[in-house]
């Protein structure tokens, strides 16, 4: 009784989320594509504006942060996709015990949708925090060599 109630209570909390996670990817998508709007700024000149005014400490606290972000996006959509992917499948299963190819259908579509665009988001986040990492190493290096030159 208990076994069946609590397996009840778990499929009710996981058909929930669906719905959940569909959102949480596609706002994870369009934050990749913000941040990458951001990225192609830094590179055409927003880090050596940072770089040029000689603050070491907003140069660090601005490439931290972006960098943060960037990684928050790696991690978390492939994650989300991958429920996406599961939660889907057990009714879709449980429709093809009962013949019903159509819900298994659906079940599989939005299974490998889920999966692709959580790929999707979490590989520009990837692409993002690297070159982000490479450019804000260089402006720092660039920086403190200013500061040797400056003072020698």
């Amino acid at each position: 009784m208990v076994s069946g109630l609590s397996q009840g209570l778990m499929h009710q909390i996981t058909s929930l989320l669906l719905e959940p996670v569909i959102w949480a990817l596609l706002f994870f998508v369009a934050l990749a594509i913000y941040e990458a709007g951001i990225c192609i700024g830094e590179r055409c000149g927003g880090i050596r504006k940072l770089r040029d005014a000689g603050n070491r400490d907003a140069l660090v606290l601005a490439g931290k942060r972006r960098i943060e972000r960037a990684d928050f996006i790696t991690r978390l959509a492939p994650m989300l996709g991958l429920m996406g992917t599961l939660i889907p499948l057990g009714p879709g299963l449980a429709a093809l015990g009962e013949g019903q190819l159509r819900i298994l259908t659906t079940a599989m579509t939005v299974a490998f949708d889920t999966t692709v665009i959580g790929l999707l988001a979490g590989m520009i986040g990837f692409v993002l925090a690297r070159l982000r990492r490479r450019w804000y190493d260089q402006a720092l290096h660039q920086l403190a060599a200013l500061g040797t030159t400056q003072h020698g």
